[in-house]
Formats: structure tokens, C-alpha cells, sequence
């Protein structure tokens, strides 16, 4: 039977495990859907492109798995390329496949439908690379080198587009491998014996920790009984009750305290980026001791504290090669004292934070094995400021780096969907929710059980704050907000507007196995609630 090349890319995206596509089909991308619908992979429509990318961003960090997106060229292509850079700066398998006019037609200045000048080169800018099937029998390769960004480099979005004409042609004769097998790269084995002989001679050795660290952190902190701090993407890394874990920005005053008193600083697939690091902008982290630094990306090595030794690598596999590495311990070093100390910079934070941190911790014993997906909104920084769910891979928000708005449902959905039987939580303010309102519909045709806080303060509260602390006169942040509960029910969800921080525990916990998503509404005297007890 003739296969187009349509119908071949998909082919080999569920020959290789792909299991969920997010997209909004249109004329210039038929070829893909032809090629879909002969596959067993779900497709979830969206109501907007960019939501598109959210839900595979948050498909993405609640599997491990590349999540994948098909947008029309021009509009649907400018559309995610936001979703795009969100995962590009937290650092997300993406694969985003895209239409593009006919050769001859591409970038041809005559108009034609969905013509955009130089697609790719936008796309370049928030991806590992973007690139232009020009024929059949480049799918494959394109495809083998966008798994090697996902599985042994930094992942980061890949972009590729297909002309119109080339979606339909012959790739019957083309093959279909198996997926790519790449291991993980390490440090020199020489780089590794000295970062080991540093950690070991170390007498108060410090761990940070990345969204980058995939693996178990605390077999090498226990060995060193060193303190870990964790960056926002990577809580849950340790414990919240665990001696060694500090689950406090690094942001915090005890915490930098603790790490500029390190003899030697391991830092495992992190950034060090300021939204997590120096999130006040006041210049106030440093590293006096030795500084060893691993991370995947020989670019990111370079930004930030300069290393005194650089490990290249990944932060996981090479986690674990120190650990062997390492000589017989030489006994405790204060690392639990230290964390304490480091942890109770969080009676510190500002009253409201303390507030929204008791309610965080209180959803969080209420529902050990949920995932919280949150939004840019003021629970969402408190809990970047200090909160640490129970597993690992389970606190996550748009609220770090490129720090869109309107991220918080739409990757819930995604992460719904691949979540299994564990709990979802959309942290989510009434502004940031108004940018991805539409996509209230989409999580009930998708059928996702998900559950939406929705912290209600009638605009954008936080950067009102922000205004009225900078003296400045409050604008366009008093916002009309519609009946929110009432489109919720004309999508089809389930609202709740709890009274007490007991009824608010119980409506969540009551979700579950319940087939409609739900709306929790609740505003600022909740989170206070929590904090009385």
C-alpha cells in the first residue's frame, strides 16, 4: 500500500512511543491527520496553539516523554512558539511539527494562505533546532537527531516543518527502526576522581540541585551528608521531611547563608538562573567555596558563578560515578544541623507567603501522590519560595523563566493525561485563567478528572502588589472578571466554593475517581484560613 510521508512520520512517532498528539487541524496539515487517524496514538484538540504546547509541555514533565504538538504553518506556528519558549527555558522535551507552504511557494512574498517570511528561523530561536523536510527520506534522520536532544543532550523543543507538497509524497520504501538507544554522556574519568577527591576532603560540602537532575540525589547526599538545596524544578528530589532535604529558594537569606559557608558546592543539572537564585535581584547568592558544576550543556557550564571544576555531563549518571567514586565516608559533617538551620529561613517570608505555604502543605498531606501545575499567581510564588511536594517531578509552574501567564490549565491537561491514576492540581489565578479560558472545554472532551484551584482575587493581584510597593499608582490590573463559575458549568466541569479549609481538603480529596473536572473558587481569607489552623 502507498504511505505518504504524512502517514510515515506518524508511523514511526508511535513506533518510537509517541501516545498523545496535541493539535488543531487545518488544510495545510490533512497529510498528518490521514496519518494519524491509522495509528493508535490519542489526539487532543486544544482550542488555541498555544495551549497546544502547554499541554504537551506539562505531558512532558509528568512522563519523561517528548510531548508533541501539529500546528498549522503561520498563525498555528507564531501561536505555540510562546509554549515553545516556556519549555525551552525550562529546559522541556518538544516536539512541535508544523506545516509550510509548498516549495516554491515558502517564503515567496505572493501571499498564499498561512505564509509567514522565514517560519523556521522564528522557530529557531525557541528550539534545539528547527528544520525543513525538503524530502521523504529526511524524516527519519530529523527525527533520530530530535530524540538525541530528548534523551542525551539539554532537552529542548524541536521544531519541524513540512512543506505541503512533501507531506504527500511516495515514503512507502522508507524504513521504520526502533527508537534511537543513546547513553547518557559522563565527565573524563579523571574529572570524575577529582570532584570525588574534593567532595570527600570536604568538611561542610553543599548540593544544589535542577530541574536537570533526573535520578535519586540522596544516595550522594547521605554519603556526604551534605545538605540539598532545590531549585523549583526539583522538588520532591528529597523529601519534604527528610533531615538533608532544604526544599527554600535559594533566594532566601538562610539558605544563601548556608551555602556561602560551604567548603565545596555541588551543583547537579542547574541553571543557577535568577528567578530561582536571586529572584529580589539584589545580587545577594555567592559561592565562596570550591564550585563544581555539572550540567549536560557546555553553554550553561560558561553562564553564571564560574566553575573551579566543570563535569560535563549528564547531572544523574554522573551523580551516581561520584558516588562510586567516592572513598569510605569520613564520618558526619553537620549536614542535617545545617539544612535545620537553612530551613528555618521559612518563618522569615513574608506573612502571606507563610499563609499559602500551610495551605500548599495542607493539599499536599492531603494528597500525597498529587501532581501541582501552577500558573503564574501568588500560591505559585510562595510555593517557588518553599513549598516541597512528596515525590519527585511533582511541582512545576510557568512562574520561573520566560514566566508566561495563562500556562497553569492547559499543561494540567497535559500532565492529566499522562499522570495515570495520580491527582493533578491546577494552581491558577482569575487573570492568569482568562488568558486559557477556552481551554475549560478542552479539558472536559479530553476527560481529564482534574481538579482547578482557582485563587480569586479579581485581577492581577501580584503585580498590583508590585505597583503600589514601587509607589506606583495602580493600572490595568482591576480587572472585569466574568461568572466564572457559571462558564465552568456550561463547559461541563463540576464548582465548588468551599467555606472552610476542611471543606476545601475534602472537596479535593472527594474528586477522585470522579469522571468531570473540578473548580474549586476560593480567595485571599482562604489561604489565611489555613494558616489558623
Amino acid at each position: 500500500m502507498r504511505l505518504t510521508a504524512g502517514e510515515y512520520l506518524c508511523k514511526v512517532l508511535e513506533h518510537w512511543g509517541t501516545e498523545v498528539v496535541f493539535g488543531i487541524p487545518g488544510v495545510h496539515t490533512i497529510e498528518l491527520y490521514r496519518g494519524l487517524g491509522s495509528t493508535g496514538i490519542r489526539h487532543i484538540t486544544p482550542r488555541h496553539e498555544q495551549a497546544a504546547g502547554f499541554m504537551a509541555d506539562g505531558y512532558a514533565r509528568a512522563t519523561g516523554k517528548p510531548g508533541v504538538a501539529f500546528v498549522i504553518s503561520g498563525p498555528g506556528v507564531t501561536n505555540i512558539s510562546t509554549a515553545m519558549g516556556q519549555a525551552y527555558g525550562d529546559s522541556v522535551p518538544m516536539l512541535v511539527i508544523s506545516a509550510v507552504n509548498a516549495q516554491g511557494r515558502m517564503d515567496s512574498g505572493q501571499g498564499w494562505l498561512h505564509e509567514m517570511p522565514d517560519q523556521r528561523g522564528l522557530s529557531a530561536h525557541v528550539s534545539a533546532f528547527s528544520q525543513t523536510i525538503r524530502h521523504p527520506d529526511q524524516i527519519l534522520p530529523a527525527l533520530t537527531r530530535a530524540w538525541g536532544v530528548f534523551t542525551s543532550a539539554r532537552p529542548r523543543p524541536v521544531h519541524l516543518e513540512l512543506p505541503i507538497d512533501v507531506m504527500a509524497m511516495d515514503a512507502s520504501d522508507l524504513p521504520l527502526p526502533p527508537p534511537p538507544a543513546l547513553a547518557a554522556p559522563l565527565p573524563p574519568a579523571d574529572v570524575l576522581q577529582q570532584a570525588a577527591a574534593l567532595l570527600a576532603g570536604a568538611a561542610r560540602p553543599v548540593i544544589l540541585v535542577g530541574g536537570g537532575m533526573r535520578g535519586d540525589v540522596a544516595p550522594l547526599a547521605r554519603a556526604l551528608d551534605a545538605p540539598v538545596v532545590m531549585s523549583t524544578n526539583a522538588r520532591g528530589l528529597m523529601a519534604p521531611d527528610d533531615p538533608l532535604a532544604v526544599p527554600l529558594s535559594p533566594s532566601a537569606g538562610s539558605v544563601r547563608q548556608m551555602v556561602a559557608g560551604a567548603d565545596v558546592v555541588l551543583a547537579l543539572g542547574s541553571e543557577l538562573g535568577p528567578t530561582d537564585f536571586d529572584m529580589y535581584e539584589d545580587g545577594g547568592f555567592a559561592i565562596e567555596g570550591a564550585f563544581l558544576r555539572v550540567d549536560i550543556d557546555p553553554a550553561q557550564i560558561a553562564c553564571g558563578p564560574a566553575p573551579a571544576l566543570p563535569l560535563l555531563g549528564d547531572a544523574a549518571a554522573t551523580a551516581d560515578a561520584l558516588l562510586a567514586a567516592l572513598p569510605p565516608a569520613p564520618g558526619a559533617r553537620d549536614g542535617a544541623a545545617r539544612a535545620t538551620q537553612a530551613r528555618s529561613g521559612r518563618n522569615g517570608l513574608e506573612p502571606f507567603m507563610r499563609e499559602a505555604l500551610a495551605m500548599l502543605d495542607a493539599l499536599r498531606d492531603a494528597l500525597p501522590e498529587a501532581l501541582f501545575v501552577g500558573d503564574s499567581t501568588q500560591l505559585v510564588y510562595a510555593g517557588n519560595l518553599g513549598f516541597s511536594p512528596a515525590r519527585p517531578r511533582a511541582w512545576w509552574n510557568s512562574a520561573t523563566g520566560f514566566g508566561t501567564l495563562g500556562y497553569g490549565l492547559p499543561a494540567a491537561i497535559g500532565a492529566a493525561l499522562g499522570a495515570g491514576e495520580r491527582p493533578v492540581l491546577a494552581l491558577v489565578g482569575d487573570g492568569g485563567l482568562q488568558f486559557s479560558l477556552a481551554e475549560l472545554a478542552s479539558a472536559t472532551e479530553a476527560g481529564v478528572p482534574l481538579i482547578l484551584l482557582l485563587h480569586d482575587n479579581s485581577g492581577y493581584g501580584e503585580i498590583k502588589s508590585a505597583m503600589t510597593a514601587a509607589q506606583v499608582a495602580p493600572l490595568g490590573v482591576d480587572l472585569f472578571t466574568p461568572d466564572l463559575e457559571s462558564i465552568a458549568r456550561a463547559c461541563g466541569w463540576r464548582v465548588e466554593r468551599p467555606e472552610t479549609p476542611e471543606r476545601l481538603l475534602r472537596a479535593c480529596t472527594g474528586a477522585q475517581g470522579m469522571p468531570e473536572p473540578l473548580m474549586i473558587r476560593f480567595g485571599d481569607d482562604m489561604i489565611r484560613a489555613f494558616a489558623m489552623g
